[in-house]
Parts: structure tokens; sequence; C-alpha cells
């Protein structure tokens, strides 16, 4: 795997209680809320090419993204802001956290605001669990439905285009303010019975099917013609971060009870990820290179 999930492996061995970790959220079962946080470091998660008013708008987006994945509604968030900051980045850049947490009716709590060599974004959120059934990637089982709503490559796509000089198009749109899927990731924290596992494509789509195999001790197989895409890039489908789409594997039943989703695969009884027939090597997006 990649150089994140070895760090991850030494953190959990080393620490004395481990059993928060292993999904994007930790659920803190006695007061029913997920935490989640996230950060964005400059010219690693985002660099020139975006406003900062775009910036504060990615980057709640992208961990309410997590707490919705969770089968949580995000309630709260405290903001950590530094680097070499003026008074119009400041500005623009929480008006962009103000039209997401708006939107999500998520309220700004506090935060921090800190001197730094690259502007770095740090970001708490809060969800409430109530009244829904939470995921966890351990949950998937040997036929299981693998599912996906939202499409795949086009936010890679984006960064391609925007890199080589095309600053608005379809893609570059997408990356700049993905589409999340809040109602059909509440639709199934609402309406399944069985356990389910629900991460969202922030690091790829062959990311995510290899983590949810790895922590549930199954194989995944996919057919690429199933993949919802609009890129031609198969690199950018399979590979490409930032899609912020849903990737789901949930009992047959359950599935068949959610509008929205599309069948791309199925949890099969054997180790690893397989694509049309043969099997996919891990890639996906490197935190550490």
């Amino acid at each position: 795997m990649n150089k994140e999930i070895e760090f991850l492996n030494i953190i959990s061995n080393t620490l004395a209680d481990s059993a928060y970790l292993g999904d994007d959220c930790a659920y803190l079962k006695e007061y029913d809320l997920a935490l989640s946080k996230d950060c964005l470091v400059e010219d690693v998660h985002f660099n020139c090419l975006m406003s900062p008013f775009e910036v504060g708008k990615k980057a709640l987006l992208a961990n309410v993204s997590d707490i919705l994945c969770f089968g949580a509604k995000p309630k709260y968030a405290l903001i950590g802001l530094g680097g070499k900051l003026d008074e119009n980045f400041v500005k623009e850049f929480y008006k962009g956290l103000n039209e997401i947490s708006q939107r999500y009716n998520i309220k700004i709590i506090g935060g921090d605001l800190f001197r730094a060599d690259k502007i770095t974004i740090s970001i708490t959120i809060v969800g409430d669990c109530r009244n829904r059934k939470i995921s966890s990637r351990k949950n998937a089982k040997i036929d299981y439905v693998v599912a996906v709503a939202g499409e795949f490559g086009s936010s890679a796509q984006g960064f391609y285009d925007l890199k080589n000089g095309i600053k608005e198009n379809y893609f570059t749109l997408l990356h700049k303010t993905p589409k999340l899927q809040e109602k059909i990731a509440r639709d199934v924290s609402k309406k399944t019975e069985f356990g389910y596992a629900m991460m969202d494509s922030s690091d790829g789509l062959c990311d995510c099917l290899y983590r949810i195999s790895k922590r549930s001790n199954i194989g995944i197989e996919i057919e690429y013609d199933k993949i919802p895409k609009k890129t031609l890039n198969k690199d950018f489908v399979l590979f490409g971060g930032e899609d912020y789409s849903l990737v789901v594997c949930l009992h047959r039943n359950d599935f068949k009870k959610i509008k929205g989703l599309i069948e791309i695969g199925k949890c099969i009884d054997k180790k690893g990820v397989f694509l049309d027939g043969k099997e996919l090597k891990y890639g996906g997006f490197e935190h550490f290179e």
C-alpha cells in the first residue's frame, strides 16, 4: 500500500487504545456523535489556480463529505488557518466557508489562527448520528453489492486542464467545487437494515476499494464500463482523487432501497481488488510523496 497506510499502522500499534481508529470519522457512541479532522496544505491540496473563496468552499466540503459518508449529519466545525496571510485572503476564505456552512446548516464554533511558511488549513467537524446507521470500512461482506454515486475522474481531469491553461470548463468547475451526494448518503444511513461500508473518493476509486477490502478482509471485483465517468482518461477514473463521489458496499436488499446508487461490482471470497477479471494494483493520491 502507500506510506500513509504504513504510518497509520505504526500509530495504531503504538497507541494503548486504537479502538476509535480505522475510518474517516471516529464514532463516540456515548454521545451519538461523529468527529473527523482534515488538513489541506498549499501546493499539496490547492494552489494559486484556485481563489481564496474557492479554497474555503472546497476545504469545508471535503470535511462535510467525510461526515456524510460516515452516515452522520454535519453540525459544527472548528477552523484552523495559518500561513503568510493577508486581510483579503482571510475575508475571501471565510466567505467560501460561510457559503458551505449555510448550505449544510453547519455552525462555525471556533478554531485557531497561526503562522506558517505555507497556507495550511485544519478543520475539525462534528456530526450527529442520532436515528442513523453509521458506516465502517470493516462492514463489507461476501456477496455485498459494490455501488457508487457521482462520477469518477472528473476532478483529476479538471486539475489537469487548469494546469494546462484551461480556466473554466465542466471538469475545472467540478475540481474547484465538487458535488456531494448528500441525499443518497442520508438514505443509506436511514434505510439500510444491514451493516454497510461507505467512503468518498477523495483519494480515488481504487483507494476506496482497497481500504474497504483490506479492513473487511474480503475481495472486490468491478467492471470498468459500469463506472460513471465523463473523462476518457482511464487512470483519472481509477486513481484520480477529489471527486468526493460515494463508494458503498451493502447488502443487496438494502441496495434495492436506495435510489441513485449504481452497481459496479460485488464483494467476493478472495483477497484483493479486481477490474474486469484482472487484479488491479493499488493506486491513489500519495500524501507523502
